[in-house]
């Protein structure tokens, strides 16, 4: 909302010379009131999300995940919905598009690739977490991608992996309703002084992870 009020500020002390400064000027004010009202209106829906999540069961094991913010966990329980018509977690990672499929025709046979069917939202949102979660130095998911990574996984590769893990990870606690447990993510993971590991993993965090028992 500031934004918009600031720029509706320039455009009223903006000095107008000709009709043609006069319109630019009048579009800027209509665009400025359009984005304040739009700025309005998302923060109310982001309370009503919050209010919801606060009274749902089902969603108290997700709100315990450090790694998902309010928006992911809205997110994933919105594209999920009722988990119990997956069976397997495997049935949740195909419904998001995050398989893995080998295009093939006769002798050809393609690179792997995720399927990319499916609920484009729910790999945009989980690619964020996993972008965010990389860097941290207590985080269970962090530890996992940078295992992956030293067992010789490209960065990408073990981006996607990553992802299927939260995925599953999710599908679990919003099935079960239990709260989360970062061990079951990444058993092992602590942290060690950056001189310790810097000769092996890279990570943007001024803290390294190093996984014991791989």
């Amino acid at each position: 909302m500031k934004t918009a009020q600031q720029l509706v500020t320039l455009a009223q002390q903006s000095t107008s010379s000709g009709l043609a400064s006069s319109a630019r000027s009048t579009s800027l004010k209509l665009l400025c009131d359009q984005l304040e009202h739009t700025q309005v209106n998302l923060a109310q829906l982001e309370g009503e999300i919050d209010t919801l999540l606060a009274s749902d069961k089902e969603a108290k094991g997700l709100q315990s995940v450090p790694e998902f913010g309010h928006k992911t966990v809205a997110v994933l329980r919105a594209e999920l919905g009722d988990v119990k018509r997956f069976h397997r977690a495997d049935q949740v990672v195909a419904y998001a598009g995050l398989d893995i499929e080998v295009k093939e025709s006769g002798k050809w046979k393609g690179q792997a690739k995720l399927s990319k069917r499916g609920s484009g939202r729910l790999r945009r949102i989980l690619y964020m977490a996993v972008v965010r979660c990389i860097g941290l130095k207590d985080s269970a998911f962090g530890a996992y991608y940078h295992r992956l990574v030293a067992r010789g996984m490209k960065g990408r590769e073990a981006m996607m992996a990553v992802m299927r893990k939260m995925l599953t990870v999710a599908y679990r606690l919003l099935r079960t309703e239990e709260m989360y447990d970062p061990t079951k993510v990444c058993a092992g993971a602590v942290l060690q002084p950056p001189a310790v590991e810097a000769q092996h993993l890279h990570t943007p965090s001024s803290a390294k992870l190093v996984v014991i028992g791989a």
